[in-house]
C-alpha cells in the first residue's frame, strides 16, 4: 500500500520570522511596562516574558531607547490606521466625530498598547532624543490630519469659513492627550472617559459648525 505524502509547508522565511519575534516582544514590553513602568522594563526581561533567550531582545534592539521607539512606532501606526479606516472620507465636524470615537474605542480594545503608548508619550519629556523625535513625528500628524480635515470642511461648506485651522487643530489633539492623561490616572472610569470624548465633539461643533450645517452630535461617545 502506497502511503500518500502530505506535502510540508516550506519553511518561514527571515522576514517571517522577525515579524513573529517582534510581535511577541512587542506583547512582553507592552505587558511589562503597564506593570513595571518604563523603567522597570528590561531588555533581558521582554525577551524571557516573549519566549525567547534573554539576550534577544538586546540583539534585536540594542538599547531600551530603541525598544520604547519601536513600541510607539508600531502602536503608532496601528492607531494611525485604524483613524484611517474610521474616517475614510469623511470632511470637517464628520471626520472629526469620527476620529473621537475611533480614539475611544482605541482606549477600550487596545488598553494595554495604549496604556504603554502614552507612558512612553509621557516620558518622552526626558533626555532620550530618538523618543522626541518619534513622538513629535507622530504628533506633526495628527495635527496635520486634522488640520486637512477642517481645511476640506471650510471648502465644502461644513465648517464655517472663518475657523481657525491650526488654533483648532492643536486644541484637538491637546484635549486628546489630555483624555488620556485622565484616563492613565482613573482607568475605570469609563463613564467619565465616554463624556470627556462628547464634550470634545460637543467643543469641535461649537468651534467649527456652521449654522444648521454641523451634523448632530451622536451619543457613540
Amino acid at each position: 500500500m502506497n502511503a500518500s505524502v502530505a506535502p510540508q509547508r516550506a519553511s518561514r522565511t527571515q522576514a517571517e520570522r522577525t515579524a513573529e519575534s517582534d510581535a511577541r516582544m512587542l506583547d512582553a514590553a507592552v505587558r511589562l511596562i503597564v506593570e513595571r513602568g518604563a523603567d522597570g522594563a528590561t531588555l533581558k526581561d521582554v525577551g524571557k516574558l516573549a519566549g525567547y533567550s534573554r539576550g534577544l531582545a538586546s540583539y534585536r534592539f540594542g538599547s531600551k531607547a530603541s525598544l520604547f521607539s519601536f513600541i510607539v512606532r508600531a502602536v503608532g501606526e496601528d492607531w494611525l490606521r485604524q483613524l484611517g479606516e474610521a474616517v475614510a472620507n469623511k470632511v470637517g465636524l464628520d471626520a472629526i466625530y469620527a476620529a473621537t470615537d475611533a480614539h475611544y474605542r482605541f482606549v477600550l480594545e487596545a488598553a494595554d498598547r495604549i496604556r504603554a503608548f502614552y507612558i512612553l508619550w509621557f516620558n518622552s519629556i526626558g533626555p532620550d532624543p530618538d523618543l522626541k523625535r518619534v513622538i513629535a513625528n507622530i504628533h506633526e500628524r495628527r495635527q496635520r490630519d486634522v488640520e486637512a480635515w477642517i481645511q476640506t470642511g471650510i471648502e465644502a461648506g461644513t465648517v464655517r469659513d472663518d475657523a481657525d485651522v491650526r488654533g483648532t487643530a492643536e486644541q484637538f489633539c491637546a484635549a486628546i492627550i489630555g483624555i488620556v492623561y485622565q484616563w492613565l490616572v482613573t482607568p475605570d472610569a469609563h463613564e467619565h472617559i465616554h463624556q470627556l470624548h462628547h464634550g470634545l465633539k460637543q467643543q469641535m461643533t461649537s468651534a467649527l459648525g456652521t449654522s444648521g450645517s454641523a451634523p448632530a452630535v451622536s451619543e457613540e461617545t
